[in-house]
């Protein structure tokens, strides 16, 4: 049985909800899944002022924890295209697994969130997955096994790189179901092979 962890940060919740379904799709095929989130860097006061969700139930992760797990999948909102300023202080506190290479072999994933269609969301997951790649992970996305991401019925995020969703500009648009199944079926993905590599 694989043991996967789901390492987010979250400003308004929705990168929260697919770190939860990712969790959840780990979980269905018999993984253990933890999900854990980076520290915010942001004063408290500034992030109240933003309306920041501070009320998330995920324990705070610490970089001994990435070498526990056969399988990390990492989530962020974007930021300009790239990850968020909080995941990348987090990972940049990873050099001694880097050197110690504690992490190569591993399973790796990612996946996002933007404000718009066109806001940055492959940029952005390139920008995690080139992380995992520096760290020796071997990397899985979310193929067109979720058809979902396809339709042309509504907007709707994902793409072969990894879960997506669409927030909008003031953070209105909650995760819709098709990105829930997503996030659940590249869970799922993701354990299915660290099981197969790591038994």
């Amino acid at each position: 049985m694989s043991r996967v962890l789901v390492l987010y940060y979250s400003s308004y919740g929705h990168v929260e909800t697919l770190a939860n379904a990712v969790a959840e799709g780990a979980r269905a095929t018999g993984a253990t899944a933890d999900v854990k989130r980076v520290p915010e860097t942001v004063p408290d006061d500034v992030a109240r002022q933003s309306h920041y969700k501070l009320d998330q139930a995920a324990p705070i992760a610490t970089i001994d924890d990435l070498e526990r797990y056969d399988a990390i999948v990492v989530g962020t909102g974007t930021r300009f295209g790239r990850m968020s300023s909080q995941m990348a202080a987090f990972l940049d506190q990873a050099g001694g697994l880097w050197a110690r290479g504690a992490l190569n072999g591993k399973v790796g994933a990612a996946f996002t969130s933007t404000a718009s269609q066109h806001g940055g969301q492959e940029m952005t997951l390139f920008s995690i997955i080139t992380n995992l790649l520096h760290f020796g992970m071997t990397i899985v996305g979310l193929p067109y096994s979720h058809k979902g991401q396809m339709t042309l019925d509504e907007i709707v995020g994902g793409s072969p790189y990894g879960a997506t969703t669409i927030a909008a500009s003031e953070g209105s648009r909650a995760v819709s179901a098709i990105e829930i199944e997503g996030a659940r079926h590249q869970g799922e993905l993701v354990a299915k092979v660290a099981s197969k590599l790591f038994g």
